[in-house]
């Protein structure tokens, strides 16, 4: 085998690999969701302001350093905050509010910017509250190959932001 025949084989097998990762999927989305002991409108009124949110803001439960810093109004559409810490740098914006749900446009650079919901149903005398974040991988490879791994790496956190709503909320 000479070394051309080794550098070819080499260089269809990197091409293979990097048009295999379109195979993967673009849009991702990483879901989780518990009952509470609060109202729908108790965690809507939470969600929908910059303090309310800190308040269960599960990566200042993994990251007691993350600095915050607010920006535009103290609640509602526009409300938002500037983060950094060991996992990331970014804004979070309110960008629509229903009477069951929040919605927030992250913007992490050029890692991405996904959007996120907290929506809060009632349910018996409890309320279903679920946190969905859903990102567009684009066409980088390395973003969708990143995307298989995104329910694993957000979901704990997603669940640690839930025990947090269920313990501020009630």
């Amino acid at each position: 085998m000479t070394l051309t025949t080794i550098l070819a084989a080499g260089t269809a097998t990197l091409a293979i690999a990097a048009a295999a990762t379109y195979l993967l999927p673009r849009n991702v989305t990483v879901e989780r969701s518990a009952l509470v002991d609060a109202t729908p409108e108790a965690v809507i009124a939470l969600a929908s302001s910059t303090q309310g949110f800190q308040q269960f803001n599960p990566y200042l439960t993994s990251d007691p350093e993350l600095s915050i810093e607010p920006f535009g109004p103290e609640a509602g559409i526009g409300a938002g905050f500037r983060f950094e810490g060991r996992e990331g740098t970014g804004t979070q914006t309110i960008s629509a509010i229903t009477a069951d749900r929040v919605t927030y446009a992250i913007d992490l650079g050029s890692m991405g910017q996904p959007t996120q919901h907290i929506s809060a149903v009632a349910e018996g005398n409890q309320t279903r509250v679920t946190w969905t974040v859903e990102s567009d991988m684009g066409l980088n490879p390395v973003f969708r190959v990143f995307g298989l791994f995104m329910d694993r790496m957000l979901g704990g956190t997603y669940e640690t932001g839930l025990a947090n709503i269920a313990r501020v909320a009630a």
